[in-house]
């Protein structure tokens, strides 16, 4: 059995070393590209740093596949694996804006145990344990239960043409923390129709999950971890009862977008 007091401490500790960097709060930061349009700054690194040796002391029979480390094709033999974005939504963080998260996840078997985000910047601690629930600062999480797709709440700047139906919601850049908007019944959909990594994913998801939302990849199908390719393309979270209605609503698009790559 993994400690999990343990487990949140470290990831407690990660965001608060995130938060130590973060312009928001005054301080100053070094921050580059790693490609065109790909951010990457100070912080990711040192809490990636500090993640892998923590969680590695905390659970040594784990593998590794986080987004500022080398993948290791050896995780693929391993049972166990952590999945980690040590700061997601690195735009609002080096902008000094709040919507950022350390993203944290134990994949065993392809499936996801326990996930946590932590988002100091707006006081948020965020934990889904397989089975077992999820919760936002200890209070149990109940995810949107909408049942009309029109009107449905959208973390996004901006809706297409056909989907201006929709209504839009404040969108952090974090796409972990959009995903938890949704199991905190504060969106009633979340899709994307990008190929992403799984370590954006994998712990708002089960966060998502376990509060009762629908879960699946912009296909419909399910979620599956530690691939040898670390992509799925797009994430749809929503009510339930509109889930269907979402994937007919992208179906196309994704399949016309997907296709160059899958």
């Amino acid at each position: 059995m993994i400690d999990r007091a343990r487990l949140e401490d470290i990831v407690r500790e990660a965001g608060r070393i995130a938060f130590g960097s973060w312009p928001g709060a005054g301080h100053a930061l070094e921050s580059w590209e790693k490609t065109p349009g790909n951010p990457v700054c100070a912080a990711d690194l040192a809490v990636d740093a500090f993640l892998r040796r923590e969680l590695g002391r905390l659970l040594p029979a784990a593998g590794w596949l986080s987004e500022e480390t080398a993948d290791d094709p050896a995780r693929l033999d391993r049972g166990l694996i952590w999945l980690v974005d040590p700061i997601d939504g690195t735009r609002d963080f080096i902008r000094g804006r709040t919507g950022w998260a350390v993203s944290v996840a134990l994949i065993s078997e392809r499936r996801p145990l326990i996930g946590m985000l932590a988002a100091p910047a707006r006081g948020e601690e965020w934990i889904g344990i397989s089975g077992q629930g999820s919760w936002r600062n200890g209070e149990p999480l109940r995810a949107s239960r909408r049942e009309v797709f029109p009107g449905a709440r959208v973390p996004a700047d901006s809706l297409p043409r056909e989907d201006r139906d929709l209504a839009t919601v404040n969108k952090p850049n974090s796409i972990a923390l959009r995903a938890a908007m949704v199991a905190a019944d504060e969106a009633d959909l979340l899709a994307t129709l990008r190929w992403g990594y799984e370590w954006d994913i994998a712990a708002a998801a089960l966060i998502a999950r376990e509060a009762g939302a629908a879960v699946t990849d912009a296909f419909g199908d399910p979620l599956n971890y530690n691939k040898r390719d670390p992509r799925a393309f797009g994430l749809l979270i929503s009510a339930p009862a509109i889930h269907s209605a979402a994937v007919d609503r992208l179906s196309g698009r994704a399949h016309a977008l997907a296709r160059p790559r899958r």
